[in-house]
């Protein structure tokens, strides 16, 4: 009998009291910042912060870009701007070259039928009342 008793009681853990209280204190910082972050002065204050980082890191960024430029151009590669300035022109090529095409095909359209209408409408040369040609 105390062998089943044992098999059912749980081992004594000492740390179960301490994962109480932790995940109380959990819940708690979890609903204490929910309630901050929800505020307009947690707002304004977080876009400040951001604001004087990212006005901070523009001088690095700028010299990054820079050194970034003359290594591309050292090793004979383009800028993001050059491949940029590049796709719009292949895009304004292949733009005309789709008009250039349509009107080609209107032309050719054009000279078919004009090349069945006079044949649909003339008349023979020669007469066969005569037997002779015009």
């Amino acid at each position: 009998m105390s062998e089943t008793r044992q098999e059912n009681a749980k081992p004594f853990d000492p740390y179960e009291s301490f994962r109480g209280m932790r995940d109380k204190y959990l819940d708690a910082m979890s609903k204490a910042m929910i309630d901050t972050v929800n505020t307009e002065s947690y707002a304004q204050a977080t876009g400040a912060m951001l604001d004087y980082c990212i006005s901070a890191s523009a001088p690095f960024r700028e010299a990054l870009e820079k050194s970034i430029l003359q290594g591309l151009q050292q090793f004979s590669l383009p800028s993001r701007q050059e491949v940029a300035a590049l796709a719009e022109r292949f895009t304004n090529l292949e733009m005309r070259l789709d008009d250039l095409d349509a009107k080609l095909d209107r032309l050719l359209i054009a000279f078919s039928e004009q090349k069945t209408e006079p044949a649909a409408r003339a008349e023979p040369k020669h007469s066969p009342q005569s037997g002779k040609r015009a």
